[in-house]
């Protein structure tokens, strides 16, 4: 049975779970953030009203949830990376990470600003959630741009993250990807 906390050998099932509970969550969102995006503005498109209203929301689920992952992350060990890995690999490895934290939080973060700036409130779950910012149409064009090439530079190191973890475990043999799936014994 796999232990509820980190140790410096392996993840534990709160940190598992946050990950692929995350990792899910994210990849949904960007999913439905790309389809929305192509879909036209002409008129009232209640399709696409409906589609935004429900990427804020899980937006907003997800900040909650990173959150949550980050205090679980700073309370707990981080097991240690694989042995033999080059510096720049280790470097690689923690920039990647530390950059996956702030893209998590920013872009939620940039989308409620962008909704405030819009002056369109966000709601979570039915609670309307308080404005950042005054509505100004140049900052809103503005923070569109900003939160699309967050969400992208997040899909770059989705790529890298995943194809990383598969090189560890199919190309070199490693435990990297055992430690974050339940069940894998070292």
């Amino acid at each position: 049975m796999i232990a509820l906390t980190n140790t410096y050998q392996r993840y534990g099932l709160v940190a598992i779970v946050l990950h692929w509970l995350m990792a899910v969550l994210l990849i949904a969102l960007i999913a439905l953030g790309l389809y929305m995006s192509g879909l036209p503005d002409v008129g009232f498109n209640k399709q696409k009203l409906l589609l935004i209203f429900y990427h804020k929301e899980y937006g907003i689920l997800a900040l909650g949830f990173v959150t949550l992952r980050l205090a679980w992350r700073i309370g707990n060990a981080l097991p240690a990376l694989a042995e033999g890995l080059p510096d720049w690999q280790k470097i690689a490895a923690r920039f990647v990470h530390l950059s996956f934290y702030a893209l998590m939080f920013a872009l939620p973060v940039s989308g409620w600003l962008m909704s405030s700036a819009a002056g369109i409130p966000v709601f979570f779950f039915g609670f309307r959630l308080p404005d950042f910012i005054a509505k100004n149409e140049n900052l809103f064009q503005m923070l569109i741009e900003v939160h699309k090439w967050l969400g992208y530079t997040l899909i770059g190191l989705i790529l890298i993250h995943a194809t990383a973890a598969l090189r560890h475990h199919f190309l070199s043999r490693d435990d990297t990807l055992k430690k974050m799936l339940p069940g894998m014994r070292d």
